[in-house]
């Protein structure tokens, strides 16, 4: 008799950053199997200081840590655009995003947003409806509230589709 080899399960945190809406979303792959756990955002108060902001962002997602307790984690790298103030901005919020599972020992890989949207929809330049649509066939148990949450799952399902790829190239450079 011949048993058949043990798949592990592997549970992955999809982060989002933004200082107005961090997006997460939370899967487990089994082999191709992909389950869907939670999803939602943490959204800090426009009127906080900056500084404030963040800190609701990491205890945001802290909690979430704490709650679903992933074993790996992935964060969308920032888009640049015209405006630098923006995008340092949102550098800020997405260290944020990077630091809190790395508090947790978690490792953290990052995907562009061109990957995710390949990755799930199979075209780098889809649009958000598109990606809502893959989500509900891989994922048909997901019902996320917002475009942030949405783009959290598709970056956890983009991490479970590369991640020992991601591994291997950290390896590779010797981390």
């Amino acid at each position: 008799m011949v048993t058949p080899p043990i798949r592990p399960v592997l549970r992955i945190l999809g982060i989002d950053p933004g200082l107005r809406r961090t997006g997460w979303g939370v899967i487990e792959a089994e082999g191709n199997q992909l389950r869907f756990l939670g999803c939602g955002s943490v959204e800090p108060n426009d009127d906080l200081p900056l500084a404030s902001r963040l800190l609701a962002i990491h205890e945001g997602l802290a909690g979430v840590l704490g709650d679903y307790r992933p074993a790996e984690a992935a964060v969308e790298q920032t888009f640049v655009n015209k405006d630098g103030v923006a995008t340092l901005k949102l550098g800020q919020a997405r260290g944020v995003a990077m630091l809190a599972p790395a508090m947790f020992g978690i490792s953290v890989a990052e995907y562009a947003p061109n990957q995710v949207k390949k990755t799930v929809v199979g075209a780098g330049h889809a649009d958000k409806n598109q990606v809502l649509v893959m989500l509900k066939m891989l994922l048909p148990k997901a019902e996320p509230q917002s475009p942030d949450a949405a783009d959290a799952l598709a970056i956890a399902i983009t991490h479970a589709h590369h991640r020992q790829g991601a591994a291997l190239r950290l390896k590779v450079v010797g981390i």
